[in-house]
């Protein structure tokens, strides 16, 4: 069933997204009774002529909000000892703009945005970001939803991609969640977020590159659509799978532990996917979280990310697929990106793919 949609303002101006399972919850009419500061003003982009790529500077994210406790938290409902980010008292699924965002369509102070130099050009970072509730249990995990919430979820990202691959400028949507402090979350609650990027990232642009170049090579063949093919032939680094996804563990993995989901057909976005292909997602990817928690017996610190397909120039050649990986190696170890990794961009893996395979394979 798709969840029913229902948008407000908070006290600021942003908006906030309810994506309820079930109707008259009349979570739209709780007011955001807070008074809060303007948003922060967009950020510049800063082009680097060395490689070819934009970074972002946005300074104000230097205040955003660090582990609070729990009675504080501003993913948490509104209770009457505390206001949150979310006005209601409950809610399913929740998205709204990120208070300090990395990208927005925010006015940039006169004079802000100037050249440096004519190496190195600066524009004002226009996109969007938001933040995506999985649940409203403070101490919950993605792992522990309910297959139905997580195709609330998926539905909610799907709509999300849609309205902000509409917006002006964007080049490619990215949902992802980080989890763990490992990983460097600032907080607790589940939840996700939604970038529109305004230019093209670094990977994503390595990789339109790679699958150009295979498709003038094959006569027009996809490239993830023949790896995909090729490991479900290998079967090797094969996690689990079912009649619409299958999950397996990269030939060339980067991370200790790492599993790409993809759909068994090409699909630019998540907008793009079935009913039956959004419902076939939520229990493969739950067994794949909880084999990733069984590893060592803790909770896993991950990031799990979305890889769509871009706006414009390209679009024909993406292939949307989950990259799930985490930086732990060991039970008492993590990988540290170093040398090699930080200031080369070359990573050196520690677990062999397929030794890390058979492992989550045994991990349930």
């Amino acid at each position: 069933m798709t969840p029913l949609r229902s948008a407000v303002k908070l006290s600021d101006g942003r908006e906030l997204i309810y994506f309820d399972e079930t109707p008259g919850s009349g979570r739209a009419a709780h007011v955001d009774t807070r008074e809060l500061p303007p948003p922060p003003p967009a950020s510049q982009l800063r082009y680097d002529p060395l490689v070819d790529e934009w970074v972002a500077v946005a300074a104000h994210r230097q205040t955003r909000t660090f582990l609070p406790p729990s009675d504080a938290c501003p993913l948490c409902p509104t209770t009457p000892r505390f206001a949150s980010e979310i006005p209601a008292p409950d809610y399913d699924v929740v998205v709204f703009e990120n208070q300090f965002p990395s990208f927005s369509y925010r006015e940039v102070p006169g004079g802000e945005i100037t050249e440096l130099t004519d190496m190195v050009p600066v524009r004002p970072g226009l996109g969007r970001c938001e933040v995506v509730c999985f649940t409203s249990d403070h101490n919950s995990a993605f792992g522990s939803l309910p297959p139905s919430r997580v195709r609330t979820v998926v539905d909610a990202l799907a709509d999300r991609t849609a309205e902000m691959s509409a917006l002006p400028g964007v080049a490619q949507v990215f949902p992802f969640e980080n989890r763990g402090v490992e990983i460097g979350v600032t907080l607790h609650h589940p939840h996700g977020q939604i970038y529109a990027y305004p230019t093209v990232p670094a990977r994503t642009a390595a990789m339109l590159r790679a699958a150009a170049r295979h498709a003038e090579k094959t006569g027009g063949r996809n490239l993830y659509a023949d790896v995909l093919a090729a490991e479900q032939e290998a079967k090797v680094r094969v996690i689990a799978a079912n009649d619409h996804w299958t999950a397996y563990v990269p030939a060339a993995a980067r991370w200790p532990f790492e599993v790409q989901l993809a759909p068994h057909r090409q699909v630019p976005d998540l907008p793009a996917l079935t009913d039956a292909e959004r419902d076939a997602f939520g229990p493969l990817y739950l067994d794949i979280l909880r084999r990733f928690d069984g590893l060592f017996g803790k909770p896993m610190p991950y990031i799990s990310a979305w890889h769509q397909a871009v706006v414009g120039e390209g679009r024909e050649l993406g292939y949307l697929h989950l990259q799930l990986f985490s930086i732990r190696r060991a039970a008492d170890k993590l990988k540290f990106l170093a040398g090699s990794e930080s200031a080369m961009g070359a990573f050196v893996s520690d677990v062999v793919p397929e030794k890390a395979a058979q492992l989550l394979r045994d991990a349930i």
